[in-house]
């Protein structure tokens, strides 16, 4: 039996152990021409025939023998003996061996008069001009390009060889179900190898996905024999952490050998790095983002061993919103959200556990903390990664601040409008704190005063003399989510959810209760926090609260009572210099567009009337 953890290794002794522990000889392929395109060559490719095969003309004109021309002049225009009429891309017959355009030929009864000497070669292509039979079109190691299929076409190249790895793909748990399976209570979608073959397949290497294999070590060592036999890297997911039922490390020691089990990164520490028959065996975690960080940082780099073209991240200096604190020792990996805000790049940390695969989803970028450094502070400059193309990031739309389930119809409003949104939940008073800095382009709030107006007196006295714009997205209710119909009246008896410190429906929710004259320590749960109007919802249904307060919008989405509790401005704050900006511009319309307002009709709950007004401050 192996230990669950052998020396945990830094990433970069791993990448020194793929040159001499795998010898990363990848397999060849036949595939036909435009199934080629973005694999690798595997041989030089050589023309089948010269083009053009033979002398063509270049012009319309006339096909003469050079040396008759000698001496034509206006003064001197000769009338040649030997001339035939060629158009474009005609064969030039010997012995001719030059071509006149003709424009600048004189014709007259069946004759050719020229007033200008031709040189040797004059307006044609020579046999071989492009390429010549045999001459080498692409070179090995060479990955093809779209733009390159037309020459290869014109050359005779029907089929290419070009570089193929095999990657074999095993699921394990018992917990796990395929992929279009609706799970049961208890099961969980097997997502890891989704995401390994959409990864893998961009380098042009092939997948085989294999059948979840339950958490048995037989299971496990037959899945593992047959895959290693199959193809030239084997990764299997699940089953290399230290539980009770993570056997991968064990069974691929009695197969063949562990040669690293622990990698100091994070997420993915419990990788494990073995070898069958002298092929790499990669064991992922089970964790969506440790599987995701460990295909990036060490799966994709040794596939670049077998010479498959690996596209690396583009990389921006990007301004950090919020401080990022990790322990020294290993290269933290965190994902994030970036977009450009006036003439710099911010980027915003999303979720670091490595359970929340929407984190992955809302990100455009990510962060290498190094292994030597303990994190970074709000404010410093960082170098982000990313995982989508510049000029996407650059057309990135910030929105900060309070949660609502319409701002995810917002997006897809502006998606359509070639405009990607990236929202963080962080509370009103979070996205106040963000458009302070000018590290947002929007801040969605709904915050309560004293008395009973809402947003303005926190604008300005958070950002006194900032020149702003509020755009109302609509007058919302909110109210008590629960299972039975119960209100805020009846809260002390129930076990409650609520939400984070700084976000308007908790400032609400304090604002009722001291109308009632109800302490807030007497409600149980008021403490547990939850960051979304549909975590709150979503918490209710399952039963692990039995009330919390909410938009309706939430409660209906989930089919849950709402009793309400009170009506409250739900408002975009926007810096007015950033007003012409077009994304923001954009924002703006899609908010007073009528697409907007009949999705508000229909989600419930909001009272459009006001949608589109705009207040200006001061």
């Amino acid at each position: 039996m192996v230990k669950r953890y052998l020396t945990v290794k830094a990433l970069d002794e791993v990448f020194g152990l793929f040159g001499t522990a795998f010898d990363c000889v990848p397999s060849h392929e036949h595939l036909p021409l435009l199934e080629s395109v973005g694999r690798v060559t595997a041989e030089p490719i050589f023309a089948r025939y010269s083009v053009p095969e033979v002398h063509l003309a270049a012009m319309d004109g006339i096909a003469v023998i050079s040396s008759e021309t000698a001496g034509a002049s206006e003064q001197n225009p000769i009338t040649l003996d030997h001339a035939v009429r060629v158009n474009t891309g005609n064969i030039v017959p010997l012995p001719f061996d030059s071509v006149i355009m003709i424009e600048d030929v004189y014709l007259g009864e069946g004759r050719f008069t020229i007033r200008k000497a031709a040189p040797p070669w004059q307006h044609i292509r020579p046999a071989g001009e492009d390429i010549a039979e045999s001459e080498m079109a692409l070179p090995s190691r060479h990955c093809i390009r779209p733009a390159e299929t037309g020459a290869l076409a014109a050359y005779g190249i029907t089929n290419l060889p070009v570089l193929a790895v095999r990657v074999g793909l095993i699921p394990t748990g018992s917990e796990l179900v395929p992929h279009g399976t609706l799970p049961a209570p208890g099961q969980v979608v097997e997502s890891n190898t989704v995401m390994a073959e959409a990864m893998i397949r961009v380098t042009g290497a092939s997948c085989t996905r294999y059948p979840v294999v339950s958490d048995e070590p037989s299971l496990i060592r037959a899945a593992l024999e047959t895959a290693a036999a199959e193809n030239e890297v084997v990764i299997i997911s699940a089953g290399s952490s230290a539980g009770t039922k993570d056997y991968t490390a064990d069974v691929i020691a009695e197969l063949g050998e562990v040669l690293v089990h622990g990698v100091a990164i994070k997420p993915g520490k419990p990788v494990i790095i073995g070898r069958i028959n002298k092929k790499p065996v990669i064991g992922m975690p089970g964790y969506p983002l440790s599987a995701l960080t460990v295909l990036r940082e060490i799966v994709m780099p040794l596939l670049q061993q077998y010479g498959l073209p690996v596209p690396l991240p583009v990389t921006i200096s990007a301004q950090l919103t919020t401080s990022l604190h990790k322990e020294a020792g290993s290269d933290e990996f965190v994902l994030c959200s970036t977009g450009r805000v006036g003439d710099r790049f911010v980027i915003s940390p999303q979720s670091r556990g490595a359970g929340v695969q929407m984190s992955a989803v809302r990100a455009n970028a990510y962060l290498k903390l190094p292994a030597g450094s303990e994190g970074c502070e709000a404010g410093s400059r960082v170098e982000g990664r990313l995982t989508v193309p510049q000029e996407k990031a650059e057309k990135a739309l910030l929105i900060t601040g309070s949660h609502d389930p319409v701002i995810d119809h917002l997006t897809d409003l502006l998606q359509q409008r070639d405009l990607e949104v990236h929202s963080t939940h962080l509370g009103s008073m979070g996205g106040i704190l963000a458009l302070k800095k000018d590290e947002c382009h929007a801040a969605p709030v709904h915050l309560i005063a004293d008395d009973g107006s809402y947003n303005v007196p926190f604008l300005r006295k958070y950002l006194p003399g900032t020149e702003l714009v509020l755009i109302c997205v609509a007058e919302r209710q909110q109210g008590i989510v629960s299972r039975g119909g119960i209100g805020l009246d009846e809260l002390e008896e129930r076990l409650f959810i609520n939400r984070q410190r700084g976000s308007g429906t908790r400032m609400l929710l304090d604002h009722e209760l001291k109308l009632r004259g109800i302490e807030p320590g007497s409600i149980r749960g008021y403490d547990r926090e939850a960051t979304t109007h549909l975590a709150v919802a979503l918490a209710v249904k399952s039963g692990e609260a039995d009330a919390g307060m909410c938009v309706y919008s939430a409660a209906k989405i989930l089919g849950l009572p709402f009793v309400p509790v009170a009506s409250e401005r739900y408002e975009l704050a926007i810096r007015r210099e950033h007003i012409g900006d077009p994304r923001v511009s954009a924002l703006v319309d899609v908010i007073g567009s009528a697409e907007f307002r009949a999705v508000l009709d229909r989600m419930g709950g909001y009272d459009s009337r006001e949608t589109g007004t705009l207040r200006k401050l001061p």
